[in-house]
């Protein structure tokens, strides 16, 4: 980028205490509530996954902590709502696939605490039964919503419907020899 005066000027991120660029230490979110209220912000890439509360920081620069139990959902998005999505600040429009997806993973259909039923794709790896909640790819992913991160204690119900992009594996046409050969001369 060229100054004023025809230097060049080198535009450098903006530095977190740590010296680590910001864009990496928080990520715009909506946290959906059980109570239908909803706080948008930006959290920590692990957001307190370990601990009873997560921590948000608001968009007027304020700490947040929010109980666990009472998150539905973490939405990463693109950008924050403007005044007329208050309603629908994920813009989440579409809660299952219209047709089966294209995109690797496992295809999941989970029911919450209150009643609501959600699809998405989840990493087929131990993410899914280990750790705080699960990471899933929405199943409009032109919508605000990129990513959304459901706690455990969230989901009533979990199902599996299909595994997607799985490699088929084919049957050699080539025999394999055997690694222990029978010794019929015993």
């Amino acid at each position: 980028m060229l100054s004023c005066r025809g230097r060049r000027r080198i535009l450098r991120p903006a530095l977190c205490d740590n010296g680590n660029p910001m864009a990496s230490q928080r990520k715009p979110v909506i946290v959906r509530k059980f109570s239908r209220d909803w706080v948008a912000g930006y959290a920590a890439m692990n957001f307190g996954q370990g601990g009873p509360e997560m921590e948000i920081l608001d968009l007027g620069g304020k700490v947040v902590w929010i109980r666990w139990e009472t998150v539905k959902w973490v939405c990463y998005v693109r950008d924050f709502p403007s005044p007329a999505d208050q309603a629908n600040p994920e813009r989440l429009n579409h809660k299952r696939f219209a047709v089966r997806p294209r995109s690797a993973g496992l295809w999941i259909r989970m029911t919450l605490n209150d009643g609501e039923e959600l699809e998405g794709l989840a990493a087929n790896d131990k993410s899914l039964v280990e750790g705080a909640g699960l990471m899933l790819t929405p199943p409009d992913q032109r919508s605000n919503t990129q990513r959304i991160f459901v706690p455990r204690q969230a989901i009533q119900n979990l199902e599996v419907l299909s595994l997607i992009g799985a490699g088929r594996r084919r049957p050699s046409s080539a025999s394999q020899p055997d690694l222990f050969p029978t010794d019929s001369g015993n």
